[in-house]
């Protein structure tokens, strides 16, 4: 499983700056004003073969008892107490304040690894910038720039130093499958159902289960391990810290399943909530199959309104298969099955390099890459450069230029081809010598671009 990393310091020390960093992304909001980020924010990340979890917690007023400050702090110790390890941010230009000490106290009482990081250290030597820091006693500090991007990949080095490095060997001893979905959509229900036993408890009360739970089971003589998951809520329903942070471990769950079996109210309207959720599975690269729980309720003009909103609002999802089920009957729970071993089979496929080449040159026969200005990207060969999701390398020339259309286009024909159903596929591109370079062919002379 991926570790979590979360990111805790006072106001406008520079966590979000840094989280973006790490993320290599824009999705936490950055400005020069304490307190901007109110709420969580949470990404994936990687240090050479070591990915990792990142959450980016609101300012931290330990000294504070009621309010929005009150409610942050409640949060970024809730985020503490679920992460892995902690990266404790001061401010290199203003030094140590009351609000450091404290924050200090809390989290050498948390018992979780914490490294006190330096920031805005840009143009100071390493050892004059963390110098004052010492008084926190809570290790060496680390000096760091996160908006110049100065020693940052060095600090996660250190903070990950003693975790393993994922391996595909992990993944491939037996199916694990996350239940995710909204609070009281009936993923427990469905666990039971799956189980055929009361393992999990279930009751019609939003966010019964707040922490992930592991199940291994047999069935028809195969191992599997099940994942019943916290329900993610909507921002603004969201009342206690606990809740709130139900969301990382809904995410490390899938990032700990080789299949998420998304699970939908059919007696609710679709909502972006359900959407996000997907998404994190999409972004994760899980395999997915959807079940439509409660779907026995519902009168035949109701379910053609669902189907209809699922088509229009889940476009995104073609690739999985969809179940119509009710998890209270134990109905369509055996054909739900089937799809998650199959999403199994399709997300952990080895693909043959020729094949995969003969399938691209047919793909490119049928519909050449378009040309960007003089120049058309030229694809030689593919290879299979991972599993869970199954990702196909394409090597050639000029292929920085292949629109995203075209790899959609080069991803349905290569899940049509294998029967990767259930799985989504990413294809990407190594390109080899400059396109404007002549270069040599099969026979050892020289052809022009085309």
């Amino acid at each position: 499983m991926k570790p979590t990393v979360a990111l805790v310091g006072r106001p406008n020390v520079g966590k979000s700056t840094l989280f973006n960093r790490l993320t290599r992304s824009r999705d936490a909001l950055v400005a020069d004003q304490p307190g901007l980020t109110r709420d969580r924010h949470y990404g994936h990340g990687r240090v050479g073969a070591k990915p990792y979890l990142v959450v980016d917690t609101g300012g931290f007023e330990p000294i504070v008892d009621e309010g929005i400050l009150f409610e942050m702090a409640k949060q970024t110790l809730q985020a503490v107490d679920e992460a892995d390890v902690v990266v404790f941010l001061v401010d290199g230009r203003t030094g140590v304040t009351p609000q450091d000490k404290v924050i200090a106290n809390r989290l050498r009482q948390s018992g979780r690894p914490v490294h006190l990081v330096v920031n805005k250290a840009e143009g100071l030597q390493s050892a004059m910038a963390g110098a004052e820091f010492h008084e926190l006693a809570l290790g060496e500090p680390v000096a760091i720039s996160a908006a110049h991007g100065d020693g940052v990949r060095e600090l996660m080095e250190i903070v990950l130093e003693g975790f393993p490095d994922k391996t595909e060997e992990e993944s491939l001893r037996h199916p694990k499958f996350a239940v995710i979905g909204r609070p009281n959509v009936g993923k427990s229900t469905l666990v039971n159902a799956i189980l055929g036993e009361d393992r999990v408890i279930a009751f019609d009360h939003p966010g019964t289960t707040r922490d992930s739970i592991y199940i291994d089971f047999e069935r028809e003589g195969h191992t599997y391990t099940i994942i019943d998951t916290a329900g993610v809520r909507r921002r603004g329903k969201v009342n206690e810290a606990i809740e709130k942070f139900s969301v990382i471990k809904t995410m490390k769950a899938i990032e700990d399943a080789n299949v998420a079996v998304l699970v939908l109210d059919a007696q609710l309207d679709i909502s972006e909530q359900d959407a996000t959720i997907a998404g994190f599975a999409l972004e994760a690269g899980r395999a997915l199959v959807v079940a439509v729980n409660k779907w026995d309720n519902l009168e035949s003009e109701q379910k053609e309104t669902v189907k209809r909103e699922i088509a229009r609002k889940l476009a995104f999802l073609d690739f999985a298969k969809f179940h119509f089920i009710s998890a209270k009957e134990g109905r369509g729970i055996a054909d739900l099955f089937k799809s998650i071993d199959e999403a199994y089979r399709a997300a952990m496929a080895k693909l043959a390099t020729p094949k995969l080449t003969r399938v691209l040159k047919v793909a490119v026969e049928r519909q050449a890459p378009p040309r960007s200005g003089a120049i058309r990207p030229k694809m030689r060969y593919a290879h299979q450069g991972g599993m869970n999701p199954p990702i196909i390398v394409v090597h050639g020339n000029a292929l920085d230029a292949v629109p995203d259309s075209y790899t959609r286009y080069l991803e349905h024909t290569f899940r049509k081809v294998f029967k990767l159903q259930g799985t989504p596929l990413r294809v990407q591109y190594k390109t080899g010598d400059n396109p404007f370079d002549t270069e040599k062919d099969s026979r050892g002379g020289k052809s022009g671009k085309k």
